[in-house]
């Protein structure tokens, strides 16, 4: 039963978020600094979602650190995201027998 009432809620919170911008805003938004500003949205819940988890799960902050230090130098040259996300776990995982 739990579980219907929570499936509902979470159902009812998502079809609020995407019509609520719909009721409000019949037109086009014309400011450039609101589009802009709207434009980068995604972005930041992403990194508020993400950032969280990466150093709270591999089981201490150095491991977590230096799993995404890794993560970022190899997506900053372009490596396809299996090979950074492969390389990051396992730089977590064995910074974590160390530390």
């Amino acid at each position: 039963m739990n579980f219907f009432l929570a499936l509902t809620v979470m159902a009812g919170v998502t079809y609020l978020i995407r019509m609520l911008p719909f009721a409000f805003f019949r037109k086009k938004i014309e400011s450039r600094f609101i589009r802009s500003f709207l434009d980068y949205v995604p972005y930041a819940v992403l990194a508020a979602m993400t950032i969280p988890a990466v150093f709270s799960s591999a089981g201490g902050i150095v491991p977590s650190a230096v799993g995404a230090a890794l993560a970022l130098l190899l997506a900053w040259f372009d490596l396809p995201l299996i090979v950074v996300a492969t390389a990051a776990a396992l730089a977590a995982y064995l910074t974590g027998f160390f530390f």
